[in-house]
């Protein structure tokens, strides 16, 4: 029941952390650094910590940057707990210092030039990812043994709604470094409905999905606001739930409205600097898949 309820404020405190703006990350970040701190959590947070040097892996991961923003990557350990214990150190580093925090995101999850979002993505990329496996952690009582899982599958799937464009140019990419995009008017109807055709394919290791302002919506007696298509947040629900929130990006493009109950699962600004490419790239990475940067930069 402990763990429980303390995992239930942790997940509250990420999830306030990932709607944050600039002006309030602070707050649900130090919150989240002092639930982990939990005195009945110190066993294990000592076992994990034990002989870690922080500012040595920090020194270490500085030197993958190639002169360019945003290809510094953090050079973790292959031990799986290890890492959790460095994680663990690196967000006490970042709630004690916020100016840090601010640093670091936009240093290693680069995501624009809007510093917020650098935040964002370091809650999507490595607090949630973090917080799933340091639950494991606990509730598997120290244990980071894992099964044996099948290859992770090089097929994208990308939800779309009427923007030709998007889909267009995220296709491209995707098959540009490596990955196979799975579009669904692309594939055979075989007298079967649309939805039908989505589990299907659903067999997938990642989907994309793209976020445009196609429809109109509002409450009852609202003013009509721009809506991504009632089909795309059906099919993005559907992916959440059959490859879980850490292998579903969207993309955001134009100006609309989000879903309230999406909190917590990673999207990014599809702008039109290209900016996009990498944010994607490092959500497929953080997925599992091998990315080459070279190819990512070059698209």
């Amino acid at each position: 029941m402990m763990a429980q309820d303390i995992f239930s404020e942790i997940n509250n405190a990420v999830l306030d952390l990932q709607n944050s703006q600039l002006q309030t990350f602070e707050r649900p970040l130090k919150k989240l650094a002092k639930l982990l701190r939990q005195s009945d959590l110190e066993i294990y947070n000592n076992e994990l910590t034990q002989g870690l040097d922080l500012e040595a892996f920090i020194a270490e991961s500085e030197k993958t940057g190639r002169g360019m923003l945003g290809s510094a990557q953090l050079a973790w350990p292959d031990d799986a707990r290890k890492t959790l214990g460095l994680t663990l150190l690196l967000i006490e580093k970042l709630a004690a210092d916020p100016g840090y925090a601010k640093t670091f995101s936009h240093h290693f999850f680069f995501s624009g030039k809007k510093i917020i979002a650098g935040i964002h993505a370091l809650t999507g990329q490595l607090i949630i990812p973090f917080v799933r496996d340091y639950k494991s952690y606990i509730q598997s009582r120290g244990s980071t043994d894992a099964v044996l899982r099948p290859p992770l599958s090089r097929k994208v799937f990308i939800v779309h709604g009427h923007d030709d464009g998007a889909r267009e140019m995220v296709a491209r990419f995707l098959e540009r470094i490596g990955l196979e995009a799975i579009i669904l008017h692309e594939q055979a109807n075989q007298g079967r409905t649309v939805i039908e055709k989505v589990v299907a394919h659903g067999n997938v290791g990642f989907a994309v999905v793209l976020l445009t302002p196609d429809d109109e919506g509002c409450a009852k007696g609202g003013e009509p606001e721009p809506r991504a298509r009632q089909n795309v947040l059906l099919e993005l629900g559907y992916f959440i739930g059959r490859l879980g929130r850490d292998k579903v990006c969207a993309l955001k493009r134009g100006k609309l409205e989000i879903p309230s109950d999406f909190a917590g699962v990673v999207w990014e600004t599809m702008d039109t600097s290209g900016g996009w490419k990498q944010s994607l790239a490092r959500e497929l990475e953080a997925a599992g898949h091998t990315i080459d940067w070279n190819m990512v930069m070059r698209s």
